[in-house]
């Protein structure tokens, strides 16, 4: 009874800990649900203090609750396809973001990563996820690692069927190549991209031409790009930037002044900050040099938070390479290989002892059936009218052939034993059918004294006694294994 009740106290306690889980899952996988609403509305869940809390929260839940699924599917891709892994991909990719947006850019890399492991079949997300990789590497200057996180950005939205995307992850891979100075690769994406039916993609592609000049220091060619810009859209401070510098470094002073202070009135990241300060600061302008304390200071505000950011980007790439550069945990895969060889061990023992076991039995059967027969054979041979006709015991090789024929082979495998002679042989054969001391006494024309004598004698050279010749003899006639 005590057990009984134990039993069931303890599967009430399983069901509502499961409970909990699921609900807490559930809960989770709903606040993904309305991330995934305000992304598709152009909005950010999270923003504020609560829904930042809650989502962090989300993530956690959704982490531990498919570590599992995830360690599994690391070792065995081709396995355990469940929908929460997408649910958890999308919870990592909105709770990377919200931390890009609080400047936790490592926090946020190691929820990235955490997004392309989770093996989701969602490649939209995932082209997501490398995007904002692609451009936490780009902001640390790490060029070739973010041409390499764009490169599976375009692939994933490839995958997906997401054309104008793809074309977009195209140019971010162009604009990685154009700061590197990559001429030739670039070429190979000029000629993709003018196949691209979208205007703005076109746009971009015009940006990296231009990109690409600056960094061979041919700045009427960067002028000239941004001044043809097909899309006669209005232009940022990244465009103003750009032409800030062209005309810096050809020495056009006064225009590359007006363009750094457009630059700074169009919300420029930092380096496009420092970049114009710089040029404000070194420009022969009247204007600029009443101002000179003043740029002079919010220059060096700038730098430092530059050398901030740098810091946080430094650490957020070490994270990415070390993901990169990591070896797959084969533990688990080590576990599970032990554990089924095990299994298959104990298999295949089972089957070996279950196997041995028929095998005994079917022997033993054969030698009680093949005992059988020889004491059939004896007893028909006693009662034959005249037994040593039948024998042709006169002749001892013939009588030796019709032994064989009918007892299995005995006289030959007691002519195998060299402790035997022919005469132990003709009396092992009237001992084995059983024949009396006076009977085997007129046959060999002893006394029946003489034949108690002879049978100890054999039976001490077959190793066992006079009451169990027989047996032995039996024994011998009816082993298959003795040839």
């Amino acid at each position: 009874m005590k057990k009984c009740v134990f039993h069931i106290g303890f599967l009430v306690i399983l069901m509502l800990c499961s409970s909990c889980v699921s609900r807490g899952v559930r809960e989770a996988q709903e606040v993904v649900a309305q991330a995934d609403s305000l992304w598709h509305d152009g909005q950010m869940y999270g923003i504020d203090a609560g829904d930042s809390a809650t989502l962090a929260q989300a993530y956690e839940t959704l982490d531990k609750s498919t570590a599992f699924c995830r360690r599994i599917r690391e070792i065995f891709p081709f396995v355990l396809h469940t929908s929460s892994l997408g649910t958890y991909s999308h919870a990592c990719y909105h709770y990377g973001r919200l931390l890009r947006e609080k400047d936790d850019p490592v926090a946020a890399m190691q929820a990235f990563i955490n997004a392309t492991h989770s093996h989701t079949d969602d490649y939209h997300i995932l082209g997501r996820v490398y995007s904002n990789m692609g451009s936490i590497c780009h902001l640390a200057g790490e060029f070739p690692l973010s041409y390499d996180m764009y490169e599976r950005c375009a692939d994933m939205y490839l995958q997906n069927g997401d054309t104008l995307l793809y074309y977009y992850g195209l140019n971010e891979m162009a604009f990685e190549l154009a700061e590197m100075g990559e001429s030739k690769k670039l070429s190979e994406f000029f000629s993709n991209i003018n196949d691209c039916p979208y205007p703005l993609v076109k746009s971009d592609a015009i940006k990296v031409k231009a990109i690409f000049f600056r960094s061979r220091h041919q700045y009427d060619s960067v002028l000239h790009y941004i001044n043809n810009d097909i899309t006669n859209r209005n232009l940022g401070s990244f465009d103003f930037i750009l032409k800030a510098q062209a005309f810096f470094y050809m020495q056009m002073f006064d225009s590359a002044s007006i363009y750094a202070q457009k630059t700074l009135d169009n919300f420029p990241s930092l380096s496009e900050q420092d970049n114009a300060y710089y040029i404000l600061l070194h420009c022969d302008s009247i204007f600029h040099k009443n101002n000179i304390y003043a740029i002079s200071a919010d220059r060096a505000d700038v730098e430092k938070d530059i050398e901030i950011q740098h810091g946080k980007m430094s650490q957020a790439i070490q994270l990415l390479k070390q993901d990169l550069n990591r070896k797959p945990d084969l533990r688990w895969l080590y576990i599970i290989i032990a554990i089924f060889l095990f299994i298959i061990s104990c298999v295949i023992l089972l089957i070996v002892l279950r196997k041995r076991q028929q095998l005994q039995k079917q022997r033993i059967d054969y030698a009680i059936k093949r005992r059988e027969d020889i004491e059939n054979n004896c007893k028909t041979l006693r009662n034959c009218k005249s037994l040593k006709k039948e024998l042709g015991w006169e002749n001892y090789e013939y009588m030796c052939s019709i032994i064989d024929s009918r007892l299995g082979n005995l006289a030959h495998k007691l002519q195998a034993l060299p402790q035997l002679s022919d005469n132990d042989i003709r009396l092992s054969i009237l001992f084995i059918l059983d024949l009396s001391y006076s009977e085997i006494a007129d046959w060999m024309n002893l006394s029946p004294k003489s034949i108690a004598k002879l049978k100890s004698i054999t039976a001490h050279k077959l190793g066992t006694s006079m009451r169990n010749l027989r047996s032995k003899l039996i024994e011998i006639a009816s082993d298959a294994s003795i040839s």
